[in-house]
């Protein structure tokens, strides 16, 4: 047999990379690439037409020769090849084509892979190029680090790999906008693109054989992923400034793909423009085009903590203003996405889903980058644990200390520890809804269990955050404003075009009649950004009985806050200032919102009809001044 193999079949006449076949298998069918799309950590079937004795596989200046055994199974922890059968020839150049089998492990570098079947015979040894295999990893793998280990459920592998829509949630907690995006990872060009992007890496720049090995780990793989410009020839430019020329406005994108061939087309250049969501969707689509689970998270009033303190503070004025002299912010959104990944190097219990986070806002590790942070160290406060995980920890956990001065003198201070991190959120699988996952991230109870560290803090804080105030009186034990406290209350969700209606609702606790001075001003402010000036003010003088609770409601007219133009993002930061006249305390309440848009609203009269005239009707109404 062996003789008659050798003797017959001398040369190279053909080879079936059974292209269709082996994607359908692979799970990869539909994402279109110049090469064979394989997943790691299982075979695929090729057919040759050659006496083959071994075969190499390279990936620049790594590579591995691959022998070509005539017995025994495919291997699933090292680079196999086994041939199975012979079959019929179809193309008539020999007697015999060959089935052959080859494997990669569940540890292979992800990558594109050229494909070289060296041919021995008795007189000579000749290499023939074969093509390209695009190796991904594998999440139907039982040994892929990249596998959901959390779910008996196929559904969840179907929509965090391979759907390629998704819901990105924007706007507040209490008035929650959600926008449709097309990750389009089956997108022609795209998962070739997506392969250049690991190319264009710094480290892969830097020392390709390094890096080549490194995207076996899908944590150390993620963490190079240069979705922004900052470090590298990332794929988008962010922008906050409000200014868009040259470039596309971030709110006006609804897609990945379009973004992604944009930075091709450009020879690479950063596109303009992203804002947080942008970035997170098109990391996610990278993510999932490379076979690892990825799904977008929203967290809403999103602490930006940039001294490490875990407390940002807040400055107001006594006329309810607040003030830009915070280093620290809270974005009323920020969007990251999770990539659910094996962690053997945290040690036992953090593998799951991880934090990446694109938007540049701080370096780590000279770059500007974030994770991947295992969720369940956010979850248990293991701010020691790799990578990043202090700084996501403190995007969902971290206090908010709000502060009333005058004249540099503090007034008065407060905490509020259930601000940040109201509400943390992803698209349901399978549906067009909500998610909340908050509780994967924080629970009340471990909220409160680290209270005491944070007290022991509370004096050096102050003198960190007072340094340029004039501290002319001692803070007061007790909480302010125990006499007279006060919420806000909206009374429904802001939508553009109508009024703003809310109520300022104020408690006597204390057995005695009060006069009371109410100050309430309303700023505009874009999600990530301190508000601005002051759109719309009210301020009167309270009486209040003992005991009384009094409800005192306002409305802010449309033509206060008018926009003239459409802004997705547009937002309010409602304070109130209530001030005791006899005693000169001041307590403070805040809300911030957005103003969503309308809702389109089109109406069919009749039910349509084969080869029939079909008319529709809408109803729309321009909120919007002189468009």
């Amino acid at each position: 047999k062996a003789l008659y193999y050798k003797f017959f079949i001398q040369i190279v006449r053909t080879i079936d990379l059974q292209q269709v076949q082996n994607q359908t298998r692979h799970k990869t069918d539909g994402l279109s690439s110049s090469t064979v799309v394989l997943r790691r950590g299982q075979n695929s079937i090729f057919v040759l037409y050659s006496d083959t004795h071994s075969s190499l596989l390279s990936a620049g200046p790594v590579s591995v020769e691959v022998p070509v055994s005539r017995l025994g199974q495919p291997s699933l922890t090292q680079w196999s090849a086994v041939l199975e059968r012979r079959l019929p020839n179809p193309t008539g150049f020999a007697k015999r084509a060959l089935s052959v089998s080859l494997s990669s492990p569940a540890s292979a570098s992800i990558g594109v892979y050229t494909l070289q079947l060296r041919v021995e015979t008795r007189l000579n040894v000749k290499t023939h190029s074969l093509g390209q295999i695009t190796l991904l990893c594998n999440p139907w793998c039982q040994s892929e680090c990249c596998l959901c280990v959390h779910t008996q459920l196929n559904d969840l592998r179907t929509e965090y790999v391979r759907s390629d829509i998704g819901l990105l949630f924007k706007g507040s907690p209490g008035n929650m906008v959600s926008r449709p995006w097309s990750f389009d990872q089956f997108e022609k060009g795209i998962l070739d693109i997506c392969m250049k992007l690991l190319q264009l890496s710094p480290q892969h720049q830097a020392d390709m054989r390094t890096d080549l090995q490194n995207r076996s780990n899908p944590d150390l793989l993620s963490s190079i992923l240069c979705v922004n410009s900052n470090d590298d020839k990332g794929v988008l430019m962010g922008n906050w400034s409000g200014d868009y020329s040259g470039g596309i406005n971030p709110s006006q994108w609804s897609g990945s793909a379009d973004i992604l061939k944009k930075w091709a087309e450009a020879q690479f250049r950063p596109v303009k423009y992203g804002q947080c969501w942008v970035f997170a969707a098109v990391m996610c689509t990278v993510m999932r085009a490379l076979g690892i689970p990825t799904r977008v998270i929203t967290n809403f009033n999103s602490a930006h903590d940039t001294d490490g303190n875990m407390v940002i503070e807040e400055y107001y004025n006594e006329m309810g203003k607040k003030l830009s002299m915070s280093k620290d912010s809270i974005w009323n959104f920020h969007v990251w996405v999770e990539s659910w990944m094996k962690r053997p190097d945290l040690g036992q219990g953090y593998d799951g889903w991880q934090v990446l986070d694109a938007t540049p806002q701080e370096k780590s590790a000279g770059m500007f980058r974030c994770g991947p942070a295992a969720v369940k160290a956010i979850y248990q406060k293991k701010v020691e644990a790799q990578y990043d995980v202090p700084f996501v920890y403190a995007e969902v956990n971290a206090d908010v200390r709000t502060i009333i001065i005058k004249d540099k003198k503090v007034l008065s201070t407060s905490i509020d520890k259930k601000r940040v991190g109201a509400l943390i959120s992803t698209k349901r699988p399978g549906s067009m809804l909500m998610q909340d996952v908050t509780s994967e991230y924080k629970t009340e109870k471990g909220k409160r269990k680290s209270d005491k560290e944070r007290e022991k803090h509370t004096v050096k804080i102050l003198l960190v955050s007072f340094k340029n105030l004039i501290l002319s009186h001692k803070l007061p034990s007790r909480a302010p404003g125990a006499g007279a406290p006060v919420s806000l209350q909206l009374l429904k969700a802001p939508v553009v075009g109508e009024n703003i209606s809310f109520n300022v609702i104020i408690t006597n606790n204390v057995a005695a009649p009060k006069l009371l001075k109410k100050h309430v001003n309303a700023q505009n402010k874009e999600y990530n950004r301190n508000p601005t000036g002051t759109f719309w003010e009210a301020h009167d003088d309270v009486k209040i009985a003992p005991n009384e609770t009094v409800t005192i409601k306002h409305e802010i007219p449309f033509n206060a806050y008018m926009l003239k133009e459409a802004v997705e993002d547009y937002m309010v930061n409602l304070a109130v200032v209530i001030e005791d006249v006899e005693s000169q305390e001041r307590v403070l309440a805040s809300e911030e919102f957005n103003i969503r848009s309308p809702a389109l609203s089109v109406q069919v009269y009749s039910a349509p009809q084969l080869k029939a005239l079909n008319l529709k009707y809408s109803h729309i109404i321009n909120p919007y001044e002189n468009q």
